[in-house]
């Protein structure tokens, strides 16, 4: 049995989004039992040169819209990276959730070969669709999606890995 070029990235996209959304409740929730500050949270860092939460999850976001547009052939949708709260990251998710939601199969399969040209660092990087997905935006969404929930939980967040994967479809 093959997997599509859909069901690689749609399906997981929107399983780690919502997970990252979860753990992002856990956190509000963590607040509220301690009386600290949510914005202590989203301004926290692993390390003095790694973004902070609110940027890594904006970024975690902006690898999720964009390799299933790029994928899909349109336009990346530009959105403002002003969140700042806990309930500004969970609505960026939602919004991310509902854009990738909205491609269907046929929008996606079939891709494998498409060329892909973006920028890395000022250069322009040339892929094919497979290879863009499974080697490049897959490993960035997860990295950065893992730098956030490791800023929830060095900071004393009580997560797990179930929380960092979201609801598992079929379990």
């Amino acid at each position: 049995m093959s997997i599509t070029m859909y069901q690689a990235s749609v399906p997981v996209f929107v399983q780690f989004l919502k997970g990252l959304s979860g753990v992002l409740d856990k956190a509000e929730a963590h607040c509220t039992a301690k009386k600290s500050d949510p914005l202590a949270f989203t301004s926290a860092r692993l390390i003095a040169d790694m973004f902070p939460l609110a940027r890594q999850v904006q970024i975690a976001c902006d690898f999720a819209k964009g390799v299933t547009a790029r994928l899909a052939g349109v336009d990346v949708p530009a959105w403002e990276d002003g969140e700042k709260s806990i309930p500004e990251l969970k609505a960026r998710i939602a919004k991310t959730i509902a854009f990738v939601e909205g491609f269907k199969p046929a929008d996606i399969d079939g891709t494998e070969g498409r060329e892909i040209t973006l920028k890395v660092g000022g250069n322009p990087m040339t892929f094919k669709g497979q290879a863009y997905l499974l080697m490049f935006g897959m490993p960035n969404f997860y990295f950065h999606a893992a730098a956030a929930y490791s800023i929830l939980r060095a900071n004393g967040v009580d997560i797990g890995k179930r929380d960092f994967m979201g609801p598992v479809p079929g379990m």
